[in-house]
């Protein structure tokens, strides 16, 4: 390469680079706008998950099939990408296969890493034949049409691309070490492209080295344009499944959190000093302790790492027992609405210079409607479903006690039991007196 090449390829490098760090930024900052909660205990436990769950893909293997389709895919470019670091290397500083002082060692890994690349591109076939040609159930509901369903085949075009263009890289270098052409010197071992390569022959030297050189810019530029990509595709879980598994909730599915608003009105009932119709401090404005929630601001900040988690996978809706009786609720579309809220009180932010301004939606009614929510049977199925441990239900629950506690805003029936406990003690229509009466029947 020369130094032009060089330096170009240090300007695209600083670019895509440059752009994926603003939009991480810009990650950070929406998550951040969420509510504060503690997820700094039994780090130990944390790590076990982290590694078990978002790394070993524990979870993934309860449908086989797809399971140790993604396994391959997930190790093919993890460890293919290994790869990648010997192209900065090369990029910038006009080398050619520089690892290859490795000898023995670097034939095992540029083999290994053909074959994964194959074994990669078989997995995307089978991916893409599930998806649109068999058409799995889960993958053609009504909550994926649209850009989810353009996101998740363009992501398979964009890995068969790259594992296809790593591919004809190596073939192109392979015929043009057997020539022996400048310094394309022998190095590395081609299970894969030595079946490719074949097809150079008769082709002038000048065009196969423009062909490996193609394949190379392409295959780089591609592997920076997919990273910025991530951002604004379901894929986004590459990265953060290992954040979101290590800070996922360690109690026992089912149990839930006293609302922090709650306690403290209790507290401030209780307190017989405590004046709940004083006035706020001069200069302060009155402080409204809200119940529940009613857009993505009230939601934790762990709550929105889940939503940007999501993969699309519909693991969850499929086992969802409401969604099975065809009911409305799909708890896919409850982390999608919520994702998709988020980003736009995220441009909000960015339109109106740091601050957000009231735009008259949030995320109940605009996205997520009271049908959907009071569907949910609260079984935690979609909670152990889930690749990544996702928590569809907790976002579900927050809407739901906002519903309750802010608008009085629930089902008839529930209204009817909550007033029986109040009246009678009890979710029955009876009298306290006339619990017993059942055994006098006998």
């Amino acid at each position: 390469m020369s130094y032009l090449d060089n330096i170009l390829f240090a300007i695209i490098l600083v670019l895509g680079i440059g752009f994926f760090a603003q939009n991480v930024k810009k990650l950070i900052r929406n998550i951040k706008l969420g509510q504060d909660v503690d997820r700094t205990d039994n780090p130990k436990e944390r790590w076990r998950n982290m590694a078990m769950i978002a790394l070993g893909q524990s979870k993934m293997v309860k449908r086989p099939v797809a399971g140790i389709l993604h396994i391959i895919v997930y190790l093919g470019f993890i460890i293919i990408n290994i790869e990648v670091l010997e192209i900065l290397i090369d990029g910038l500083f006009g080398t050619h296969r520089v690892f290859s002082f490795l000898g023995g060692f670097y034939n095992v890994l540029i083999g290994s890493f053909e074959v994964l690349a194959f074994l990669v591109i078989v997995a995307i076939a089978t991916f893409y034949i599930r998806r649109n040609i068999i058409k799995l159930k889960r993958f053609i509901s009504n909550d994926l049409t649209g850009w989810p369903k353009s996101d998740a085949n363009n992501i398979l075009y964009f890995e068969t691309v790259l594992m296809v263009l790593f591919l004809v890289l190596n073939a192109a270098d392979l015929h043009l070490q057997t020539l022996g052409v400048g310094h394309y010197n022998q190095a590395g071992a081609f299970p894969v492209s030595q079946f490719i390569a074949p097809i150079f022959n008769g082709i002038s030297e000048n065009i196969v080295v423009l062909i490996e050189r193609a394949a190379w810019w392409l295959h780089i530029v591609g592997i920076l344009i997919f990273l910025n990509y991530l951002y604004y595709s379901k894929h986004l879980h590459i990265l953060l499944a290992f954040p979101n598994t290590y800070f996922a909730n360690l109690k026992p599915q089912g149990q839930f959190d006293n609302l922090e608003s709650v306690t403290k009105e209790v507290k401030l009932m209780m307190d017989p000093n405590a004046d709940p119709f004083a006035a706020a401090p001069a200069g302060e404005e009155p402080v409204h302790s809200k119940f529940g929630a009613s857009d993505v601001q009230d939601l934790n900040w762990v709550q929105l790492l889940n939503a940007y988690t999501c993969t699309e996978c519909g693991r969850c809706t499929s086992s969802c027992p409401a969604n099975q009786t065809g009911k409305k609720l799909s708890p896919r579309k409850i982390m999608m609405d919520t994702r998709d809220r988020l980003e736009e009180v995220g441009k909000n932010i960015d339109t109106n210079k740091g601050v957000f301004v009231p735009d008259g939606k949030s995320l109940l009614n605009d996205y997520i409607s009271t049908e959907e929510l009071w569907a949910c049977t609260s079984c935690n199925a979609c909670v152990e479903e889930c690749p990544v441990n996702i928590s569809p239900l907790s976002i579900i629950m927050d809407m739901r006690r906002y519903l309750v506690m802010e608008q009085s805003a629930a089902p008839m029936e529930l209204n009817s039991m909550m007033t029986n406990i109040e009246n009678n003690g009890a979710p029955w229509q009876y009298n306290q007196m006339d619990r017993l009466n059942w055994k006098d029947e006998n």
